[in-house]
């Protein structure tokens, strides 16, 4: 008697002895995704990985070569806009079966001397962006009856630390809005969980690393291992290809009971 199977079963490796089995196809063939802040860093490693995986990736960042060259090396869409701007949100395509909310910045400084105009920024790119691009995407998954929503979050979405208050603010947004998309969306097939990683080896981090270096008159690894990760148990860098491989998991096709839920990646920090 034939047995039913789940249409994203996976076929039992061949007996010892039978025909070859034919590699699976790619888990994101005939998918299209969205990344924001896809040039350089997470963002690029979201795009080189949900690429290989199948997906036909909207590489979206406002540094212009950058954002082409990956394009092109991975078969993409380049998308040159400065998501500072709410309005260019607009511009972007709509039909996309994965969103990965990437794009952000960031800027140090006590509350009572941080520049207004700075924070309302870190906002509009890391809250209101997000919103809009959602806002814009949903209708399509849900007519489609399938869609994946990624929002890059931080363990700064869900712990505070001193002097980042427009970046704990803007990420602690984020996770809230993953929230409401994932209960709203899930009549209709989709998915939105934040991935929450700690210091990862980018340039922003990097950049960082260098100015502290100066402030507190140590070495870049002391800065690394005293400062940045003083309160995690592994003391290293998380690479952005690791962050990269999460969230391909969370668009895979077992995923799909893993809604409204914030993935962490800080090697301890919120255990401690």
């Amino acid at each position: 008697m034939e047995t039913s199977r789940r249409p994203d079963h996976q076929p039992a490796a061949a007996a010892s002895g039978g025909p070859a089995q034919a590699p699976a196809e790619p888990v994101l063939a005939g998918r299209t995704a969205l990344v924001t802040g896809a040039a350089s860093g997470i963002g690029r490693a979201c795009a080189q990985a949900l690429a290989a995986a199948g997906a036909h990736v909207h590489v979206v960042d406002r540094a212009g070569e950058a954002a082409e060259r990956l394009a092109k090396e991975i078969g993409g869409t380049p998308w040159v806009v400065d998501l500072s701007e709410p309005a260019v949100v607009d511009t972007l395509p709509a039909d996309v079966d994965v969103v990965v909310n990437n794009a952000g910045l960031q800027h140090v400084a006590p509350v009572h001397e941080f520049p207004p105009d700075r924070f309302a920024l870190i906002q509009r790119v890391m809250v209101e962006t997000p919103f809009r691009v959602l806002r814009r995407t949903l209708p399509g998954m849900y007519e489609r009856g399938w869609g994946r929503v990624v929002n890059i979050s931080s363990v700064h979405g869900l712990r505070a630390s001193p002097y980042k208050s427009a970046y704990v603010t803007a990420k602690h947004a984020l996770e809230g809005l993953s929230k409401v998309v994932a209960l709203e969306a899930a009549e209709h097939g989709v998915t939105s969980n934040c991935v929450c990683p700690g210091y990862v080896r980018t340039p922003l981090v990097e950049n960082q690393i260098a100015d502290q270096a100066r402030t507190h008159g140590i070495s870049e690894e002391e800065v690394v291992g005293r400062v940045m990760l003083e309160r995690s148990a592994v003391k290293r860098l998380i690479e952005p290809a690791d962050v990269a491989e999460a969230v391909l998991w969370l668009c895979g096709p077992r995923t799909g009971h893993i809604t409204g839920s914030s993935l962490s990646m800080d090697g301890g920090w919120t255990a401690n």
